[in-house]
């Protein structure tokens, strides 16, 4: 058959996402990532150059997007459909582009591990993340922003004469536009995937690209890659050389042989075909390879402990089986970012596809003799040159526009090719993409002003070309709260909390309070930060019971994302009391929500009563948006279980290893993800 591209509806079981968080994203995400390197190390020079250049300052401009629950309902999904006489590809372009299924026809294979539903879980930069498929990350350290955001799609000329599926978006954590490029050519049994990252700026950029697979994981199931070394990074936030495939007594490279979530970023050697593969216990499943340009290879693991376990069944439904990850990158390691220089791009080409090797030497003991054979049928199945030439093939079709276009993106990319005049051909971000959230920035863009009368809804630009446009324009409540967000994007705190105090004096609102009493907390303040919460969360309240409908509406929207924030911090400055009457604000059925409930006990421990913070972990709760490596249920849990067994006496060394022995942490809240104290 030809070639085809095609729409159609993918019906799955969905948690809505619900609405955005309403307040500016000021602080980087948590510390999943940072990693502590040991004075024995010896890191390449390209590594230790790359590990830690220009770390976000926040998740600016983008909100975190939490609003999500667990209540799955079947849904109709808008997808796309690539499909030759071998392959089929199902693609989603309202959920990042994700490559949802790949499905191989002569064996009937599904060779992606494809989850049965989409449930939303925090473990984006912003939140919003489900895992199976193939899905592409770009920005910084982590899932991308885009995990759970519609992208631009369109029909474009193949270089084969067929059709290409484009998606493109602007990415606004480094603001830079990209483009993935599918295709099948006529009787391939590998699915091509053309990149392209460009840097339309007279600076230099540091970019962050992984292409994470998820590929369907049991006892048997192995990942195989080039490397005899990797460079494991758990969530013990360390940074060392193994050797592969074995290392601490086991062989690694069955993803469940390991304990605990791990990430093993293997050392190709110099020049070698950049590849990974996870095959089954007949010796067949996928394998992914690429131009040398995407040079990074990667196995994340669940493992088989109790919490990676868990993490597993969070995310999907009951009776799924489990998967692990296999990933590309531009980095040796995704610790690492890439400079790119003013004008320039990174593109490059990888190929997915089904791959048979004999079982036995796949498992057997030799890993020389595993790896040379997976290599060899690689090169059957679709020699390096071939890769390299349909890459060549490629380049020139780049630069195409797209035929017909299939899905919508953000307008936040027509917003900026306003602003600078770009010309970016192949990816065109149209004018009439602009919606409600961009007209407020063309209208500055256009007339020099801000035509608002307090903070701009939604996520407002911050780069600093944005921010000479604010420092030109009338003062007022609007410039002025905007102007200290983009200050303090590129790290200028004092000027930030300078131009909020002005915000306040235009009366700005609840807004610029909030972000004072963000400056505060990171400054250590922790009185400050508590009065400044607590000015915010009274400002909003007054707001939810205002006359004026939209002030109504937004003080009672950012009510439950204050809460959230000043509740913690009220209890580091010891005012139990305050947060306690900050949560019986809450309407009922915010306060009936996990990550309240949690709040609840955590204010009741303060408060001296850990029976009734107990009852409320005995009654039992979920809290949806539980971030990666959050450890807190665990903490609070121990904690109420040492203050039980204290009494009125103080917690001490003895009484929380007890607590650890004698109150076994319920399973229902096990989602530690590094090993910890005593086993427990």
């Amino acid at each position: 058959m030809a070639t085809s591209v095609r729409r159609t509806t993918l019906t799955l079981p969905l948690a809505a996402l619900g609405p955005d968080n309403p307040l500016p994203a000021l602080q980087a995400p948590g510390d999943v990532h940072r990693v502590e390197i040991p004075g024995d190390a010896e890191l390449p020079a390209d590594m230790a150059r790359q590990i830690g250049r220009q770390p976000l300052c926040s998740l600016l401009p983008v909100r975190m997007r939490d609003g999500y629950g667990r209540d799955r309902h079947s849904t109709d999904l808008d997808a796309l459909v690539i499909e030759n006489d071998r392959l089929r590809a199902t693609v989603l372009p309202g959920l990042g582009g994700r490559v949802h299924s790949l499905h191989h026809k002569p064996t009937g294979r599904e060779l992606l591990y494809r989850n049965p539903v989409v449930q939303p879980a925090a473990f984006a930069l912003n939140g919003a993340w489900f895992s199976g498929g193939i899905e592409w990350n770009i920005g910084a350290t982590g899932h991308t922003t885009l995990a759970c955001a519609p992208l631009h799609a369109a029909r474009v000329p193949a270089p084969d004469g067929g059709e290409m599926l484009r998606l493109w978006e602007w990415e606004r954590l480094r603001d830079l536009p990209f483009q993935v490029d599918l295709w099948l050519p006529d009787g391939a049994d590998f699915l091509y995937v053309g990149v392209r990252i460009r840097n339309p700026h007279h600076h230099t950029v540091p970019v962050y690209w992984w292409s994470n697979t998820a590929v369907p994981e049991d006892e048997r199931t192995r990942v195989l890659a080039p490397a005899d070394a990797a460079w494991h990074f758990g969530y013990e936030r360390t940074l060392r050389r193994v050797p592969v495939p074995e290392s601490d007594g086991a062989d690694r490279t069955y993803p469940l042989e390991s304990e605990f979530p791990a990430d093993y970023f293997y050392e190709l050697p110099e020049g070698a075909r950049p590849w990974i593969a996870s095959l089954d216990r007949d010796g067949r499943g996928l394998v992914q390879t690429s131009t040398a340009t995407l040079s990074g290879r990667k196995l994340f693991v669940w493992g088989a402990g109790r919490a990676g376990r868990r993490w597993q069944r969070w995310l999907t439904e009951p009776g799924t089986d489990g998967y692990a990850e296999i990933q590309a990158g531009l980095s040796r390691t995704q610790l690492e970012h890439v400079p790119l220089d003013a004008g320039g791009e990174f593109a490059w080409l990888e190929a997915y596809g089904p791959l048979a090797a004999d079982p036995a030497t796949v498992h057997g003991a030799d890993w020389a003799a595993a790896r040379a054979a997976v290599e060899t049928d690689l090169a059957a199945a679709l020699p390096r040159d071939d890769v390299d030439a349909a890459y060549a093939a490629w380049l020139p079709y780049a630069d195409v526009e797209p035929k017909e276009k299939l899905a919508t993106g953000s307008g936040w990319g027509a917003l900026e090719v306003a602003r600078a005049g770009l010309e970016l051909p192949g990816t065109p971000f149209d004018p009439g993409t602009m919606g409600a959230e961009q007209q407020p920035w063309l209208a500055l863009l256009r007339t020099g002003q801000l035509p608002a009368a307090g903070p701009v809804p939604g996520p407002a630009p911050v780069a600093p070309a944005w921010r000479d446009l604010l420092e030109s324009a009338r003062p007022g409540p609007a410039v002025e709260y905007h102007l200290g967000l983009a200050q303090w994007h590129v790290g200028d705190r004092a000027q930030a909390v300078r131009s909020w105090e002005r915000a306040l004096s235009h009366g700005a609102g609840c807004l610029p309070l909030y972000c004072l009493a963000v400056a505060e907390s990171v400054a250590g303040e922790t009185a400050h930060a508590a009065d400044r919460f607590t000015e915010a969360f009274d400002c909003a309240t007054r707001s939810a019971g205002s006359d004026d409908p939209a002030a109504a509406r937004a003080g009672r929207d950012v009510l439950p994302a204050l809460a959230r924030e000043a509740v913690p911090a009220l209890l580091a400055a010891g005012r139990a009391e305050t947060a306690a009457g900050m949560l019986t604000a809450l309407s009922l059925a915010e306060r009936a929500g996990g990550r309240f409930r949690l709040l609840t006990a955590q204010v009741l421990l303060a408060q001296g009563q850990p029976r009734a913070a107990r009852e409320i972990f005995d009654e039992g709760f979920e809290i949806a948006d539980l971030r990666e490596g959050d450890e807190t249920l665990s903490d609070t849990w121990y904690a109420i279980a040492a203050r039980l067994l204290a009494g009125d006496g103080p917690v001490t060394a003895e009484t929380a290893a007890r607590a650890r022995a004698e109150h076994p942490l319920p399973e229902r809240y096990e989602f530690r993800m590094r090993p910890t104290e005593g086993g427990t």
